[in-house]
């Protein structure tokens, strides 16, 4: 099945697919282009039940993709050459909606902003200029740039995000969390998987773990608050400490880590990277 509609500027896209692939790429103009591809009977089935049409949402060009999901699938079969995969391509900017058991996402270019719910579906996506919000059960989140608020309710699938510009809230049992950089307050939970945090600049970080470890990496030339406690861990940090208020006019970042029985390390963040020239350094 394959479709085009017409739309003027971004639009926002809604796509429910239990099970299978999707493949979102911002990078066409004044359309959006959906194609659904059966790879077995019972999914070409589905595929011909499937509703595919433009509406209007809050003045803006909205796209659904809805298939169904019959009693009795067995989404077990969904390897190799079967299942369903769901292709579309979209202006820039647009808004990605998806809501799947099992169908991994995957999301090229420039989105506007990103909304998921997912079983054990993967969620990657480059960039993101708008807010995130991602529900998981044990699918690996991924995602290269958010430029607005972000947060990941997991349970046991990881998450590495390289850059967040707003504030990131990430809850988590079993998997690890990296982020590499956070210009914005940081909130991070979780049981046994381990926290890495490249890169914190300003405002209130907020790191609590059970089991798994944590470090953290202050960019230099933020001033720093420091509040660290573990049960039988080891902290460990290579700051200078004191007890005065920290001075200068760099940015402050305050602290806060525990741990049961993780290590906590705070470390000086290496060299800002280009697009972070405007950063206290």
């Amino acid at each position: 099945m394959q479709q085009s509609f017409e739309v003027a500027g971004p639009a926002e896209l809604e796509i429910r697919l239990a099970a299978g692939d999707i493949t979102v790429d911002a990078a066409v103009d004044g359309r959006v282009e959906v194609e659904l591809i059966a790879y077995d009977e019972e999914s070409q089935r589905l595929v011909d039940e499937a509703t595919v049409e433009l509406r209007e949402h809050s003045g803006r060009p909205q796209v659904i993709v809805d298939v169904p999901n019959k009693r009795g699938f067995n989404l077990g079969q969904m390897f190799g050459r079967q299942g369903i995969t769901c292709r579309v391509r979209c202006p820039e900017g647009s808004g990605l909606s998806t809501k799947t058991k099992s169908a991994d996402l995957v999301a090229h270019g420039v989105l506007g902003g990103l909304n998921v719910s997912t079983a054990s579906g993967d969620v990657e996506a480059d960039r993101i200029t708008g807010g995130v919000n991602v529900k998981s059960a044990s699918g690996d989140v991924s995602i290269r740039e958010a430029g607005d608020a972000v947060n990941v309710q997991n349970a046991s699938g990881d998450v590495d995000i390289e850059s967040v510009r707003g504030p990131i809230n990430v809850n988590s049992a079993s998997g690890d969390v990296t982020i590499g950089e956070a210009y914005d307050n940081v909130s991070v939970n979780t049981v046994s998987g381990d926290q890495d945090h490249g890169a914190v600049m300003r405002g209130n970080v907020s790191a609590h773990a059970v089991s798994g470890d944590v470090s953290i990496a202050v960019r230099r030339g933020s001033k720093v608050f420091l509040d660290c406690n573990t049960v039988s861990g080891d902290t460990r940090s290579e700051l200078e400490l004191s007890g005065d208020v920290p001075a200068g006019d760099g940015p402050l970042v305050e602290i806060r880590a525990k741990t049961v029985s993780g290590d906590i390390r705070i470390t000086r963040a290496p060299a800002p990277s280009d697009s972070t020239q405007g950063v206290h350094a």
